[in-house]
């Protein structure tokens, strides 16, 4: 039956050896679930076959080991031999035995026989740990000493790449390391039946680890022994810790050890070497020195310091006093293992051994009489908040001191010298701190997740580390990508083969229903570097090796940073060190200096092949050989196990060699991603989480550093320093970050050419800031925030490059609102952009970018429900007949011009604007403008009104009311509005208002038209409120070669008929880069070498075209009627007997011509555009040509004639009254105002209608002269009723300006005739005049006319 073959196996179980013992129980469970499945029955016995098969063998062997126990020689001056039977009997009751003892009692030698004796050692080994390699060795040596056998047979150690353990080998001692690194092969540590720890006072990290492992370890593992050892352990606490185990006290020593504080102390009772307190600890321990060396030239001194500087200084010192066979020795852990066995050796003279703390525990040197203690050490002290790795030298503990102290009395009485006073020693702590309270817990943590040891906060360390150094421990495996914490109670599984599967979330629940426990787990990469026997950070680094193609380097950097600085450099010979090492360094990278170091090291290794040429090497170069051979054989190691997991290092020639660099830091920074640092200064850098630290001198980058480093550590001596550092490119810490980096998103924005919500990314890895303003989609990262930034930048702005047809819609629904409101100068109709918001809010949820509203369109079928309508985007809705009062187009002129709005007080464009192309300005007239729109005009009379005098403004209250009447019934047309406000005001209310009386000067710009002068593309050229703009000179900017190609096309010369079609009023032309630009066509008449010539000519402005083009129908008149004009010429002659009269007017010939060129201008200057009506006008006017000329004629020669006998007449009086000077004066302003009435150009310059007045008035003239010779003083009376009148008409032709209108330039001419009408009133009534004229009548009229604008 099955289950008695299973019965009989595990009866054998107990005569196995326990390596085979727990294997086949592990095997026998996995059986017999496997038989509850599909296993057949053969398979399942062939398999129970084996397994006995396998028990059989092992019980042989361990029959073997039973009878070759090796015999146990009792040492019985040790004493600890006394309590030999009760460590025994201890080991045979208990699980646990804590064995606590001075040093030099034996502890470290004799128990592991005193186990043997016990009968331990037969169902497996006896398992030793020490701290330190050189104890491991020194001590396997003197166990098989004792046992008078060589290392390696039934006795021997295995440190770092050494293993000296013979196959049936009872007792192994080994570095605590080791035994750790066998745990995770073997978990059971089933190698083993007893394991004792040593030293364990030194609570370092590893001996801590063991010690819970080994707890949890026990309750597994009935039949194992653990024996917990020290010269000065904390005996309650380990008892405490393992259960209340039993503890074995040994006291006393070989030999007695007197103790003395330096300098106090009556042994040292000399003063002439007396300290004081400017010596440092060295030259303190010299002069200590010095003393003991006066009691006696034997005894060997053991002198601790805590630096390798310190131990140099200190060995000059003494080696300088050259005492005669006297041998200064140093022994510290970077020297060769030659170099250190040295120190062991027996010599004729004194030996003088200057250690760190190496030398302090399980370390028995012969001849060791003294010690000096310097009561310092260098302490490790990891802080989690900033992680660096300070390394204080700090006072020891007391049971420091006392191991110290112990190190003599072994062969002989002891002196121990204390450099520091009894009291100082009383005041200090018992026990060192444990490392593992100040230590990284990182590479700890990492190894129980891989041995499944579960949470270290409950985990049975002898002190629990404190949260916040798990923490950081945790942290530190995240960022490296080695963990994952299941927070949710989620389960996470993983595929067979030691978790190098994928993690798997698999949420499931227990029976009860409730989630599985939380906690950490390795990722695939983590369950890797767990394999790895290195530091956690040079594992990630590797595996980042493997990714990016450089494993072999990274294999020697990560080797290289397992052991100790290969590099060595003699405080007196330090410039030589340097020149024999410069050919390694480069420049960039501490990095790439090893893997330089490295490189040579092979290629001399390869060409020498002896180790006396490596040797001879290494001295050259000032390199350990010792490091040397270390690094070598843990690159040998790390190789191995890469392969075994699928590490290769074929990849590295796959490395671009340019890329080399990147490759190999890319790797560097995956390991050490939070020693990462940017310039500050130029050596100081600002490292992760706040830190600050210094390129360490030493490096090849201090003073050369780029920006950005990554170190190996960070380290606090007299500073931060970071050492082993390299320069890094910032765009490769993103990538590697991963995770870890936080982005922070500013300043999201809605981008119209992406069509999407952006943001500047600035992204940050442990504090520090490396990338900084990258644009990104915001969508994704904060959709509600983006969707708010889309809903305001794209849709409510509207800056979208190609809109969809709803936000067309929208906006110009919003435009037109706009648009009215810049009209009707208010900002209370369109609603504010938040109702915009809400409206588009309601309607869209989750939408960035035109992408998704798109989308979102498309699912909706139409895009309707985004439309805007009125009553979304008005407060109130506004009339129409509101709007007819601010129409698109102004009527200037004989046109129409566009007109445009806007309510912005304050700028330029504020009001309205009305646009005129520059080829048209000049024929505005200037005072049509001042109306603007009828929407506007009341505000500007209501304004106006204000601005009255008080004694007009008073008769017109309330303005308000009176502005909204004149407003109402003022009458269109081209008057000037003062003029019109004048009439209407005086008419309506009765209050007289003289035009000088309205104020216009500082009026509110938007009710002052703007004129905007454009060019051929519709560009404003030039913009004012001034009315002189229009007649300014606009300089266009019409292309030379469209204006050029036009003239060519239009213009044409020497005409002499109409022979070149119908001409109109302007033309559009096309011009290059787009636009339209206006020109007019017309005649010109231009002199020429030939004559004058009749010429089709392009003119850029209308007023200029006309002017020249009526000229130019003139002048064809005149070819066409040329047998006319010829006659005309000949009607148009004056006699000779007008000669005299003619003088007056320039004489005959220049009178002819004036009457010549009157009637060609009266008659022939004529604005026609087509044959057809120069034709017809032309059999019109060859009727007219001759009666004409004869009217004109009829109509100057009356005037002639009585200006001829006015001036004879004025003359002669004048000669008759030059003795008296006041008639001489009144006959020179006669004659002088009778040149103003009549002047040379008389015939050209009246109308035909005044021509016929003028003799009456010059008559006047006369008549007033002759009566004046008689009684001058009655011609004043009546001059003196004259006066106010042409006083009043020279204040009105000042008044007049280019923005005077029309209107009032008439009516002052007029005015001028009626005064000519009075002067014939007062001084020939005879004459009679032509129309009623009174004193009352002009007063009326020139009040009429003030009120004119």
């Amino acid at each position: 039956m099955p289950e008695n073959d299973i019965h009989r196996i595990e009866s054998l179980l107990p005569d196995a050896l326990s390596v085979d013992r727990y294997a086949v129980l592990r095997r026998l469970a996995l059986l017999k679930r496997r038989r509850a499945g599909r296993m057949t029955q053969k398979s399942y016995r062939q398999q129970l076959a084996a397994i006995e098969r396998r028990l059989v063998a092992s019980a042989a062997r361990r029959q073997k080991r039973a009878a070759n126990r090796p015999r146990v020689t009792d040492a019985p001056a040790l004493p600890i031999t006394d309590r030999k039977d009760d460590i025994i009997a201890a080991i045979a009751l208990h699980a646990v035995v804590i064995v606590s003892g001075e040093t030099g009692s034996g502890k470290t030698t004799q128990l592991p026989k005193y186990c043997l004796a016990a009968g331990r050692g037969i169902d497996g080994r006896i398992g030793c740990t020490q701290p330190r390699r050189i104890a491991a060795t020194s001590v396997a040596r003197r166990i098989a000493e004792e046992m008078g056998e060589p290392v390696g047979r039934s006795v021997g150690y295995k440190i770092r790449f050494q293993d000296r353990t013979g196959p049936d080998a009872f007792v192994k001692i080994m570095t605590d390391g080791i035994l750790l690194a066998e745990v995770q092969q073997d978990r059971y540590l089933s190698e083993y039946d007893t394991i004792i720890v040593d030293e364990a006072h030194e609570r370092s990290l590893n001996i801590d680890f063991v010690l819970g492992l080994l707890k949890t370890l026990l309750k597994k593992r009935r039949d194992l022994k653990l024996i917990i050892t020290s010269a000065t352990i904390d005996t309650e606490k380990f008892s405490r810790a393992f259960d209340d185990a039993p503890v074995i006290e040994v006291s006393g020593r070989l030999y007695p050890v007197d103790v003395g504080y330096y300098p106090d102390d009556p042994l040292f009772a000399t003063a002439s070497d007396e300290p004081n307190d400017e010596m440092t600890h060295v030259e303190t321990a010299v002069a200590a020195i010095r003393r003991l060396k006066r009691r006696g030239p034997y005894g060997d001194i053991l002198v601790f310091m805590p630096t390798e500087q310190d131990i140099r200084e200190t060995c000059e010192i003494l080696e300088g006093d050259g005492a005669p066979g006297e041998r200064v020795m140093p022994l510290f852990a970077r020297l060769t293992a030659d170099e250190q066995a040295r120190v062991f050796a027996r010599t004729k003279g004194r030996k003088i051994i200057v250690a760190t703390n190496v030398a302090e525990t399980s370390l028995t040197i012969p001849g060791i009489r003294y010690v000096v203690d310097s009561g310092l050490a260098r302490v490790s002290q990891y802080n989690p908040r900033t992680r660096t790795t300070a390394l204080p030298v700090e006072p020891i503990s007391r049971s420091s001191a006392d191991q110290r102290k112990g190190r003599c009395g072994r062969v002989e009485n002891g002196v121990c010298v204390r450099l520091y006073s009894e009291e100082d020693y009383l005041s200090r702590p018992l026990f060192t701190p444990p490392e593992i309270l100040r230590s990284n817990l990182a590479e700890v943590i990492l190894r129980m997740t891989a041995l499944k040891l579960g949470d270290m906060a409950v985990f049975p360390f002898i002190d629990r580390p404190a949260a916040k150094s798990i923490r950081d421990g945790t942290e530190a495996l995240k960022e490296l990508g080695a963990v994952t914490e299941n927070l949710a109670g989620e389960e996470v599984s993983k595929t067979r083969g030691g978790g190098r599967g994928r993690e798997r979330r698999a949420g499931r629940r227990k029976a009860d229903g409730s989630n599985l426990r939380p906690g950490l787990f390795l990722t695939k990469r983590g369950a890797l570097m767990a394999r790895l026997p290195i530091d956690p950070r040079l594992s990630r680094m590797l595996i980042e090796a493997g990714k990016q193609g450089c494993v072999a380097d990274g294999t020697v950097i990560a080797a290289a940073l397992s052991i100790q600085e290969p590099r060595e450099r003699p405080a007196d010979r330090a410039e030589e060190a340097d020149r024999a090492q410069v050919l390694f360094v480069n420049p960039a990278s501490d990095f790439l200096t090893l893997v330089n170091i490295w490189n040579r090291y092979q290629e001399t290794w390869r060409e020498q092949k002896t180790t006396g040429q490596m040797k001879k090497f290494c001295r050259a170069h000032f390199l350990s050989y010792r490091r040397m051979r270390e690094w070598r054989d843990i690159h040998v190691q790390l190789n191995d196990i890469l392969a075994e997991n699928g590490l290769s290092r074929a990849g590295a020639a796959e490395v671009d060699p340019d890329g080399r660099y990147a490759a190999i830091h890319k790797a560097v920074l995956s390991g050490f991603l939070s020693n990462i640092a940017v310039r500050k200064e130029k050596n100081v850098f600002q490292a992760a989480k706040g830190r600050e630290v210094m390129i360490f001198p030493g490096s090849a980058l201090f003073n050369r550093a780029g920006d950005w480093i990554v170190a190996a550590e960070m380290v606090e001596t007299s500073r931060l320093f970071a050492r082993m550092t390299a320069t890094v490119d910032s765009a490769w810490l993103e990538e590697l970050g991963g995770s870890l980096c936080r982005s922070t998103y500013l300043n999201p924005r809605w981008d119209a050419r992406r069509g999407e919500v952006v943001a500047s990314q600035q992204v940050s890895l442990f504090g520090l800031v490396i990338v900084t303003g990258r644009t990104v989609s915001f969508g994704p990262i904060d959709p509600e925030t983006a969707t708010e930034v889309f809903i305001r930048g794209a849709l409510v702005d509207g800056d979208v490059l190609h809109p969809p047809a709803f936000l067309l819609s929208n906006r110009k629904l919003i435009q037109s609102i706009k648009d009215m409101e810049d009209r009707i100068r208010r900002r209370d109709i369109l609603v504010d952009d938040e109702e915009m918001v809400r409206f588009y809010r309601s309607r869209l949820q989750r939408v960035y970018d035109l992408r998704t509203l798109n989308r979102l369109i498309r699912e909706k079928g139409s895009a309707g429900f985004m439309r805007m309508e009125p009553e979304d985007v008005m407060n109130s809705p506004v009339g129409n007949d509101l709007f007819d009062r601010y129409p698109d187009r102004v009527e200037l002129g004989r046109e129409r011009y566009r007109c445009s709005y806007r309510f912005d007080p304050g700028q330029p464009d504020d009001g309205l604007t009305v646009t005129i192309p520059a080829t048209v300005a000049a024929s505005i007239p200037p005072g049509q403008t001042d109306r603007l729109v009828p929407g506007l005009l009341r505000e500007k009379i209501e304004t106006l009104l204000k601005r009255l005098p008080k004694q007009y403004r008073r008769q017109l209250v309330p303005i308000a009311r009176t502005a909204e009447i004149v407003a109402d019934e003022i009458e269109a047309g081209n008057e000037a509005l003062i003029s019109a406000l004048g009439k209407l005001i005086y008419r309506r209310f009765g209050v007289d208002i003289p035009g000088t009386a309205w104020s216009t000067e500082g009026l509110p710009e938007h009710l002052i038209m703007r004129i905007a002068i454009t060019g051929p593309r519709g560009e404003i050229i030039r913009s004012s409120r001034d009315t002189e703009i229009l007649r300014q000179s606009v300089s266009s900017d019409l292309p030379a070669d469209d204006w050029e190609a036009a003239r060519r096309r239009w213009e044409k010369t020497r005409i002499t008929s109409w022979d070149f079609g119908d001409l109109p009023e302007s033309l559009e032309l096309a011009i290059q880069g787009g636009g339209d630009w206006v020109v007019f066509p017309g005649l010109a008449v231009e002199d020429s070498d030939s004559g004058c010539s009749i010429n089709l000519r392009l003119f850029q402005r209308r007023d200029t075209a006309e002017a020249s083009h009526v000229k130019g129908i003139a002048a064809l008149y005149r070819l066409h009627f040329s047998k006319d004009m010829k006659f005309l010429k000949k009607t148009l002659a004056l006699s000779p007997d007008r000669s005299q009269a003619a003088r007056y007017f320039g004489g005959i010939r220049r009178v002819e011509k004036r009457l010549y060129d009157t009637l060609v201008s009266r008659l022939f200057e004529l604005n026609i555009r087509t044959h057809e009506d120069f034709t017809d006008q032309a059999k019109a006017l060859g009727a007219k040509i001759i009666p004409f000329g004869r009217d004109i004629v009829g109509r100057l020669l009356p005037v002639i004639d009585a200006c001829y006998d006015a001036r004879t007449r004025i003359h002669q009086l004048e000669t008759a009254n030059r003795t008296n000077p006041v008639l001489a004066a009144f006959y020179s302003r006669l004659q002088t105002e009778l040149m103003r009435l009549v002047p040379e150009n008389v015939v050209e310059l009246y109308d035909l209608h005044r021509l016929e007045h003028l003799p009456r008035y010059v008559r006047a003239v006369e008549i007033r002269a002759r009566r004046a010779a008689v009684n001058l003083e009655k011609d004043q009376v009546k001059a003196a009723d004259l006066a106010p009148f042409t006083a009043g008409l020279d204040r009105l032709l000042q008044s007049l300006s280019t923005t005077s209108s029309p209107e009032k330039r008439k009516a002052i001419e007029d005015f001028f005739w009626l005064i000519e009408e009075y002067k014939v009133s007062l001084f020939a009534q005879e004459l009679r005049t032509a129309v009623p004229v009174s004193e009352k009548r002009l007063r009326e009229r020139m009040i009429e006319i003030e009120r004119m604008g």
